[in-house]
């Protein structure tokens, strides 16, 4: 069994998996469509959802090493202080851009979506498990540089924060359906992770609740006070 015959069958299943679905897709026509024969796949992967779990793994173990290596340099960089929003912001953002932009990326990223939509906790799990110790890595960084968030402000604005890179992430197509301008047409990757840096960060960093808060007590104390007076 050669690597190729082993590629030709992830990239077969990647794009199968995401246009239809992992429930809906056979390891038949899996195998059809790659011309190959059952006994590849299972050499290989051991079965469909061996298959499927390679499948992620050959996309998001480079993306998470890429993220850990740029989160490292940031850190030595800064040794004493958080990690400037922005930095941080584009080592979480680029590496997953650059995965889309991958030949066969916009594949694996319907893939992606399909596997939130499917009725198979297991194909969630996977994900999750994969994506834990970078997820982990990132909260503790984003959390010293956001000092001001509570935990749950800073989950809640990170979950946002995935979900418009997710949104970046299905491609310029989509984005030209929505907007009316040239812009996703004519601007350069560069000019669109700029914005996306600057649009993340914007959000990230408003005043959390706690702070809203805290200045309502002191404008109502104020207020008391020159009452009394």
């Amino acid at each position: 069994m050669s690597a190729n015959t082993k590629t030709r069958i992830m990239d077969t299943a990647e794009m199968l998996f995401g246009a239809e679905g992992f429930n809906a897709t056979s390891l038949r026509t899996i195998t059809q469509a790659a011309n190959v024969n059952l006994a590849a796949v299972n050499y290989h992967f051991g079965g469909k959802l061996g298959l499927l779990e390679a499948v992620y793994q050959r996309r998001i173990d480079p993306m998470n090493k890429q993220r850990l290596k740029r989160l490292e340099q940031l850190r030595n960089s800064h040794p004493n202080s958080p990690i400037p929003l922005p930095e941080l912001v584009r080592a979480f953002v680029e590496p997953a851009l650059a995965l889309s932009r991958q030949p066969g990326g916009q594949h694996f990223i319907k893939l992606l979506g399909r596997s939130y939509m499917e009725p198979r906790p297991v194909l969630q799990d996977k994900v999750r498990e994969m994506f834990a110790e970078t997820s982990d890595r990132f909260v503790e960084a984003f959390s010293q540089t956001l000092a001001h968030l509570s935990k749950d402000e800073l989950y809640c604005r990170m979950h946002f924060m995935v979900g418009v890179l997710a949104y970046c992430m299905t491609g310029a197509d989509m984005m030209r359906i929505i907007a009316s301008s040239r812009f996703f047409e004519d601007a350069s990757s560069e000019t669109l992770i700029t914005n996306l840096v600057r649009f993340i960060c914007n959000g990230m960093a408003a005043p959390g609740s706690i702070e809203t808060a805290t200045s309502e007590e002191t404008n109502i104390e104020s207020n008391v006070i020159a009452l009394e007076g």
